[in-house]
């Protein structure tokens, strides 16, 4: 079902709606933003506490990206926020750093795209249902299209 919608939104895309002297035509894009994201050493990759850090983010469209970290014991904090143009990138700029730190264990990082800017929201506490706190993030911040990528070490 899924597969037949995604097959009539795309031959629908190219559609035009001609009125008496008024065009209206639409295009949808299902082009992901964000065609990378991972840490410099790989995907999963060990880090030892006080070690460096860095992502490697290729985008498609120009556009907002905020870093967002889940810790081992769940807690999570807004890393960082960049207007970034398409292309690839080595996240931080070299004039910061990211260095890994307590707690130890499994690092989650999800780079979160919006195409608006989106304020200056951030997100830092303990969340249990991740699906529905993104929601309230993008909805509060106003921006129409966004994607969010995750990775971890």
């Amino acid at each position: 079902m899924r597969l037949l919608a995604l097959v009539l939104a795309g031959l629908l895309s190219g559609c035009a709606v001609t009125l008496e002297g008024l065009t209206l035509s639409y295009r949808l894009d299902f082009t992901p933003a964000i065609l990378r994201f991972e840490p410099d050493r790989g995907v999963g990759a060990t880090y030892f506490v006080g070690e460096e850090v860095r992502f490697f983010l290729t985008l498609a469209s120009p556009g907002w990206v905020s870093l967002v970290v889940v810790e081992p014991d769940g807690y999570a904090y807004t890393l960082d926020q960049f207007y970034l143009p398409r292309g690839t990138h080595a996240l931080p700029p070299r004039a910061y750093r990211y260095v890994a730190a307590p707690p130890r264990g499994l690092h989650r990082v999800r780079a979160v795209y919006t195409e608006g800017y989106p304020g200056s929201l951030h997100l830092e506490g303990l969340y249990t249902d991740w699906d529905a706190r993104w929601r309230v993030y993008l909805e509060a911040s106003g921006v129409g299209r966004h994607q969010v990528a995750e990775t971890y070490f």
